[in-house]
């Protein structure tokens, strides 16, 4: 970002997108990109014997789309630093919110950086990542 840009950023801004009904050829193209070929992502029958109702996302792919948070905001060439926990599954045909905040904006060697509070939400407001982030300025 420019430094006009960066001199904006305050704490408490925000950033959102929504991801809507969700699907397994998500689960799928995501496992070919991945590598995740765990069968409980796109198999009905092993979800079913392993005691849910139909396959769910990988942790990963939520996670990824929620990056998408920083790297749209700032830049991806801006993110330094991300964290993410995981709290529960993503399933086929939810519609997710993903959100960032920034909790914090200073300066360290002569750079400006913002550390940011993100998470991802599905339709019930049932968290499923809840993330943090650190995005600086970037200079060519």
């Amino acid at each position: 970002m420019r430094k006009e840009i960066w001199s904006q950023v305050k704490v408490g801004d925000e950033y959102s997108f929504e991801l809507e009904n969700v699907n397994r050829s998500h689960f799928v193209r995501y496992a070919g990109a991945g590598g995740d070929f765990n069968p409980i992502h796109h198999d009905q029958s092993f979800a079913e014997k392993a005691g849910l109702p139909t396959v769910f996302g990988m942790g990963m792919f939520t996670a990824g789309v929620l990056a998408r948070v920083p790297s749209e905001w700032f830049g991806p060439t801006s993110v330094r630093r991300y964290a993410i926990k995981f709290t529960s599954r993503i399933w086929p045909e939810d519609t997710i919110l993903f959100q960032g905040r920034v909790t914090r904006v200073y300066e360290e060697d002569g750079v400006s950086h913002a550390d940011l509070e993100l998470k991802a939400t599905n339709q019930k407001q049932e968290d499923l990542i809840r993330a943090e982030a650190t995005v600086r300025d970037w200079k060519p």
